[in-house]
């Protein structure tokens, strides 16, 4: 979330646009994953997306069907639709022309110059946003020639060489991604890009991987550079669930302290003195919690180590003992509750917080 970029809206036809860049909140994106062909199916997804709290949703066009059912989609969606074109200049422009927030090119495989210029002057003249969207697998020719691979001095390269073609056709309206699917490429050259240009910057590992190992991936790769303060905008991209994609990324974003999303449940590993069900009691809280908007660190801690000091600096906390826990609110000792009754407790005191600062 770099104050020193400059800021794009996209969505800005909607009730909601959403800002990235300019020290904006960081948006989480996600993209679909069903047959764009099918509106009804992808519409369906893009709901349930934005009911998990993806904020900017992607939409692969790859067929004359999938631009087809643009029209369809855009009026649908809760949220900004970013048409994703590979290969064909044509569906770029019947995306456009269906009404989308944002495009997504990959200029080394879109086409020549000139018909690069035919859809960014479309998309100027329709005040639509681009993203120059570069990966490690899918670089020019001529540049895989002169560095022999996919370095970050590659796909920095092919990143500052297209966003120039848009400033020489005057559309200056970009955010730009460097994605490869190794980490420290990817960190380094979201590096380097950084001190290039003052774009957006949109940050993802590409083809992390499954849940497990993408997530990994994802949160190493992505929160070194948050950390850094480079990024304007997120997505997780895993060979699985694709709210899991939103979850990880809001995830992502709170263990920084760079959005709030509700709740955070801290608990601790357990180990042999772990006297509570500790895994048990707070998936399910954290389950049950899952509506909550308002910020409140929760705490389940399982033994009388760390547990009574982590649920003092909690709002709300147990620290276990044998089948008991003992009741934590705003670092003072307020009871104690048996096992069997702490998830129901927990969630029960949860509520009533939200409702005090509700009725606040």
């Amino acid at each position: 979330m770099s104050a020193a970029t400059r800021q794009v809206v996209v969505g800005k036809e909607r009730a909601k646009p959403v800002l990235i860049g300019g020290g904006a909140p960081i948006p989480v994106q996600g993209m679909t994953k069903t047959d764009t062909a099918d509106a009804r199916a992808t519409i369906d997804q893009i709901m349930a997306m934005a009911d998990a709290g993806c904020e900017i949703v992607r939409v692969s066009v790859p067929t004359p069907r999938a631009a087809e059912a643009m029209p369809k989609i855009l009026a649908a969606s809760p949220i900004p639709v970013v048409a994703d074109i590979h290969f064909d200049w044509r569906l770029a422009l019947a995306a456009l022309r269906a009404g989308v927030d944002k495009l997504r090119i990959n200029p080394g495989n879109i086409g020549s110059r000139e018909k690069i210029a035919e859809v960014v002057t479309e998309a100027k003249v329709r005040g639509v946003p681009i993203r120059v969207g570069v990966n490690s697998g899918s670089l020019e020719r001529d540049i895989l020639q002169k560095y022999g691979h996919p370095t970050a001095e590659a796909l920095v390269e092919s990143a500052v060489r297209h966003l120039g073609y848009l400033e020489e056709l005057g559309h200056e309206e970009a955010v730009v991604s460097v994605k490869a699917s190794d980490v420290p490429t990817m960190v380094a050259a979201y590096r380097l890009l950084s001190k290039r240009v003052d774009y957006p910057l949109h940050l993802g590992v590409t083809e992390s991987g499954t849940v497990a190992t993408g997530t990994v991936k994802s949160a190493v790769g992505i929160g070194i550079l948050l950390a850094e303060g480079i990024g304007d905008t997120i997505r997780v991209s895993l060979a699985g669930d694709v709210l899991e994609e939103i979850r990880v990324g809001r995830e992502i974003l709170k263990s920084l302290d760079l959005r709030v999303f509700g709740p955070t449940v801290v608990a601790c590993p357990t180990c042999a003195r772990c006297d509570i069900d500790v895994m048990k009691v707070a998936a399910e809280v954290e389950h049950r919690l899952k509506d909550v908007t308002i910020p409140l660190r929760i705490s389940v801690l399982g033994c009388a180590v760390n547990g009574p000091g982590e649920a003092r600096e909690s709002d709300v906390g147990i620290a276990g003992g044998p089948g008991f826990g003992i009741m934590f609110k705003h670092g003072e000792k307020v009871g104690r509750v048996n096992e069997a009754d702490m998830i129901e407790t927990l969630v029960d005191e949860v509520r009533r917080m939200e409702a005090e600062r509700s009725d606040g």
